[in-house]
């Protein structure tokens, strides 16, 4: 299977909205076209867009591409690049086999493909699934209650990047560096420039020989040799599940003025509104940031039997260290409001990382069992955790306390990140310890700290390299 692309058969003729064929291509097919003359393709050429990784929003977001332009193939192609090898185990195959099962349409779709067969011998325990199998026929090892569109999978790295117009990175930041890395290697004779669109959420801390964060934005162009203004962030309010099911949703796209206006135009849909902002830095370090305090959302939530107050609380001191350390890296950063807010908000209500907040403060999960968690995947907060902390307890860093006037490193001023560091990364203190720190009577006003940050006279711009 490796080196090999899986071509899905009829179910790619049309597009597919949760088993609904769509049919109106009229403004569709004006918009590919307009992207099309930008990117400078001619008549017999098609766009070639294929996504890295295969993570439950990057499936979405091939699939959401796929629904909409997938009809019109002649001018555009949507590939998904996913690893070769990774087995389903008998537990999630069957589990499988109850959502088909419960899904007519879907069940209709396999039995169209003959392909419903190899999922009764695997829930039978006769026959092994693979995850790159499975995501052809419309199923994300990561979101296995939410089918989606088929899609054209290839597991060939080489294969599915080298002759590709627009990447859509997928992939967890922990391991962008070495994926784009590979596809540096390949790109080295490429005449034309792709552009790239990053969904990853997630930094990483560089310490020598200045400490410094690396976006993944920046990991993309460090490895590859791409500037910049050809690579752009998209973020917002987005869980998977619920934006493939067209719950109504929005986002940013954030980079240069020539890519990030019409490519908002291009990824809009009926149920999903993308905007366009140039302040790609502050958009990118959030989308990492909110991951960590999400971890600690979820914990409080476990522990006080989601008390609406508590939470309010946690939100108000989490919000005011994500202002403070953004300003910190940006000089004049984006205001955490509108969708940078919505997108805290939803994380910190429903993603990943406060699932596995409260999982681990149930004893559901321990630390033990690692960061990547199945049928969830890699769950970034835990990284950036590690990654900020390190970053900001640097001491030549060091920043005034405003009450006790004596230089300190930023983290003093981040009580929620010291204790989350004491909990995930050194295990100094349980989960409770998340509750301790709320109730601590000389934390500051939530407010005290934002003031603080927005006097700019905390800015480091050589945590970001400039």
């Amino acid at each position: 299977m490796v080196g090999t692309e899986i071509v899905t058969d009829e179910g790619l003729n049309n597009a597919y909205v949760n088993g609904l064929i769509q049919t109106n291509n009229g403004s569709l097919e004006a918009k590919l076209d307009e992207l099309r003359k930008l990117l400078g393709k001619s008549d017999d050429d098609p766009l070639r867009i294929v996504s890295v990784g295969a993570g439950a929003w990057g499936s979405v977001f091939a699939a959401m591409l796929q629904d909409g332009y997938g009809h019109l193939r002649d001018k555009v192609q949507i590939r998904i690049w996913r690893r070769a090898g990774r087995t389903v185990d008998r537990a999630t195959a069957q589990h499988l086999f109850d959502v088909i099962n419960s899904r007519e349409d879907v069940l209709r779709r396999l039995i169209r493909r003959c392909a419903y067969l190899k999922y009764v011998e695997a829930r039978l325990g006769d026959r092994t699934l693979y995850a790159d199998e499975i995501l052809k026929d419309g199923f994300c090892l990561n979101m296995i209650d939410t089918p989606i569109c088929p899609l054209k999978v290839v597991t060939n790295l080489q294969e599915a990047v080298w002759d590709a117009d627009i990447v859509i990175n997928g992939l967890p930041s922990t391991e962008t560096h070495e994926v784009f890395e590979e596809i540096g290697n390949y790109w080295k004779e490429r005449i034309t420039v792709p552009v790239i669109i990053s969904l990853s959420k997630g930094i990483e801390a560089e310490l020598e020989p200045e400490p410094k964060i690396i976006t993944p934005t920046q990991m993309i162009s460090r490895s590859t040799g791409i500037p910049m203004e050809n690579i752009l962030y998209l973020g917002g309010p987005n869980i998977a599940s619920e934006i493939y099911n067209k719950e109504y949703a929005n986002a940013r796209i954030c980079g240069a003025e020539k890519w990030r206006k019409p490519l908002a135009k291009f990824l809009r849909q009926p149920h999903f509104t993308v905007w366009d902002n140039g302040d790609l830095i502050t958009h990118e370090v959030m989308g990492g940031l909110k991951n960590v305090y999400a971890i600690g959302a979820g914990m409080v939530a476990s522990l006080t039997n989601e008390s609406a107050t508590s939470k309010s609380v946690y939100f108000a001191h989490c919000t005011s260290e994500m202002i403070f350390i953004t300003h910190l890296l940006a000089k004049d950063p984006e205001k955490l409001a509108g969708p940078l807010l919505a997108d805290t908000y939803v994380t910190l209500l429903k993603g990943r990382n406060a699932w596995y907040g409260q999982k681990l403060a149930k004893g559901e999960l321990t630390l033990d069992m690692g960061d990547s968690i199945k049928g969830k995947g890699m769950i970034q907060g835990v990284s950036a955790v590690k990654a900020f902390y390190e970053l900001l307890s640097q001491s030549h860093l060091s920043i005034l306390h405003p009450e006790e006037k004596k230089p300190v490193a930023p983290v003093e001023l981040c009580p929620i990140l010291k204790i989350l560091h004491k909990i995930l990364i050194s295990r100094e203190a349980p989960s409770q310890a998340i509750l301790q720190a709320l109730r601590d009577e000389t934390m500051n006003d939530p407010r005290d700290r934002i003031e603080m940050a927005q006097t700019h006279a905390f800015y480091r711009p050589s945590l970001l390299g400039q």
